[in-house]
C-alpha cells in the first residue's frame, strides 16, 4: 500500500518538533535504541576481550570439541536476531506514534 505524504515546510518542522507528544517520542526511541546498540556491542567485543584475558576460561570445552569460546560465538547469531526482532516490534509502535501526531499536525486547523 502506497502512501503519500505532502511535504512540510521547515516552518512546519519547527512546529512539530517543539510539540510535547513528538519530544516523548524521539525521547523514547532513544532510550530504547542506546542502550540496546551499547549492548550489542558489549556483547560484540566480549568475546575477543575474554579470549584475549581469559584464553585458560574461554578454551575449557563444553560438549566435546566444543568450547565456551565457540558457544559464545554461536550465540552471536541468535543475539543479533533477537536485538533485530525486539527494535522491529518497538519501531512499529515509534512508527504508528509518528504517523499519529504527523497527520493531526498536518490536518489540524491553523487559525
Amino acid at each position: 500500500m502506497l502512501v503519500q505524504h505532502r511535504q512540510i515546510a521547515p516552518e512546519e518542522w519547527n512546529a512539530l518538533a517543539a510539540e510535547p507528544e513528538f519530544r516523548e517520542l524521539v525521547a523514547a526511541r532513544r532510550r530504547f535504541v542506546i542502550p540496546a546498540t551499547l549492548f550489542f556491542i558489549v556483547y560484540y567485543l566480549a568475546l575477543p576481550v575474554s579470549v584475549g584475558f581469559a584464553p585458560q576460561f574461554m578454551s575449557r570445552a563444553v560438549l566435546g570439541p566444543l568450547t565456551l569460546a565457540y558457544c559464545f560465538a554461536l550465540s552471536q547469531f541468535p543475539m543479533a536476531w533477537i536485538l533485530m526482532a525486539a527494535y522491529l516490534w518497538r519501531a512499529r509502535r515509534f512508527d504508528l506514534d509518528a504517523a499519529r501526531i504527523r497527520h493531526r499536525e498536518t490536518h489540524e486547523i491553523k487559525g
